[in-house]
């Protein structure tokens, strides 16, 4: 039962990981279950017995991005600085490879959704606060451990997600006046000064 369950769970997250890489190439509006199951390697059938409509399909593939982006970013985050943790997760938030590019495009297909849908609409709003407790539970570990000067977490967090949301837009536009490197300076900038920190981009 349990190698059948790991099993289950293996094609689950292949699926998801093959809906990620559709959705992001194609958009969600032309998106075939057909599509995604060949990707994945799997049968139809199998893929709906997993998700049975593009909507849930859609929901789980951006929790899956999102959780894939945070995996391992922690897991040495009690043995280096609290400033590098901060901004591996200030890092991850902005388009700068290809795999975090993908991941962007499927948060613009996700805005776009959540203006014609409400649950989708609702979902991303969740989303969000758990973006917002990602980065707010960073500073406040950097807080707790003396390495950051207390703060206002709930702003200073929703601060770096709408600077990473504006920045991030123009570097998936490809604007020439703007570099991922100019980014990240002007997002740590103030987080580093209300933090005590220093202003430059620590080496993640």
């Amino acid at each position: 039962m349990e190698t059948r369950a790991r099993t289950a769970e293996g094609t689950r997250e292949r699926i998801l990981s093959a809906a990620c890489e559709v959705i992001a190439e194609v958009g969600f509006e032309k998106i075939r279950m057909k599509m995604v199951a060949e990707r994945a390697g799997v049968s139809t059938a199998l893929l709906h017995y997993h998700f049975d409509t593009r909507e849930k399909l859609f929901t789980e593939a951006m929790t899956h991005s999102f959780a894939s982006t945070a995996l391992g970013l922690d897991d040495d985050a009690a043995t280096v600085p609290a400033a590098v943790v901060l901004a591996r997760i200030v890092h991850s938030l902005l388009p700068t490879d290809p795999e975090l590019r993908q991941d962007w495009r499927l948060w613009q297909e996700l805005w776009v959704r959540s203006l014609r849908d409400e649950t989708t609409r609702l979902f991303a709003v969740d989303l969000y606060a758990q973006l917002h407790a990602w980065v707010g539970g960073a500073i406040e570990q950097g807080v707790a451990s003396g390495e950051f000067r207390p703060a206002d977490v709930q702003r200073l967090s929703t601060l770096v997600l709408a600077l990473s949301d504006g920045y991030g837009i123009r570097l998936m536009l490809g604007d020439p006046t703007v570099t991922a490197d100019d980014v990240l300076a002007a997002i740590w900038r103030p987080v580093a000064e209300e933090l005590g920190l220093s202003p430059e981009f620590p080496e993640i």
